[in-house]
């Protein structure tokens, strides 16, 4: 019977469920820049012991807010917020401008489509610029930005100083 309780024991150690081990180990995956996708992160989570999915890796990296950019080498990669505010300088704009691919508008909305995976920057931008510009706040997919702003009436201006913008 004793037998029987430490083989129990022992298999429940073989897997590790600790929520805020896991965050701490895939901001360090994230660091160190090993891996480049979900499916990667997963895998290198497992061979740390820990039960993952890649549902609980995508829920993962929403909680620790990492976001995907690309690096120097046109990969696309998961950063974490600290590490993407150190890499926009002050003045961005110029950098930015050839991510901006169009803009479009309604009565009370405005959408930016931008290149693969750079909304967040862009729309970073724009927030850093929210009261300059006129704008409530954005919300960034991969390559698309809607922008809130604080007066449908200047949407035309607003339109025009985005474009100065970049």
């Amino acid at each position: 019977m004793e037998l029987r309780s430490e083989n129990r024991s022992e298999n429940k150690n073989e897997l590790k469920n600790d929520s805020q081990e896991r965050l701490m180990i895939l901001r360090e995956l994230i660091r160190e820049g090993t891996g480049y996708n979900q499916e990667d992160f997963c895998k290198m989570l497992k061979q740390k012991k820990f039960d993952v999915t890649q549902s609980t890796i995508s829920r993962d990296l929403r909680r620790i807010g990492a976001v995907k950019t690309t690096n120097k080498e046109g990969q696309i990669v998961y950063m974490l917020p600290e590490e993407h505010q150190l890499t926009l300088p002050l003045n961005v704009s110029h950098s930015l401008g050839g991510l901006l691919m169009g803009i479009q508008a309604n009565e009370s909305l405005i959408v930016l489509h931008t290149a693969p995976s750079s909304a967040s920057l862009v729309a970073r931008h724009l927030d850093s610029l929210r009261e300059e510009l006129g704008i409530m706040g954005t919300v960034a997919g991969d390559d698309t930005i809607f922008i809130a702003p604080t007066s449908a009436k200047k949407i035309p201006a607003l339109i025009k100083r985005i474009k100065d913008e970049f």
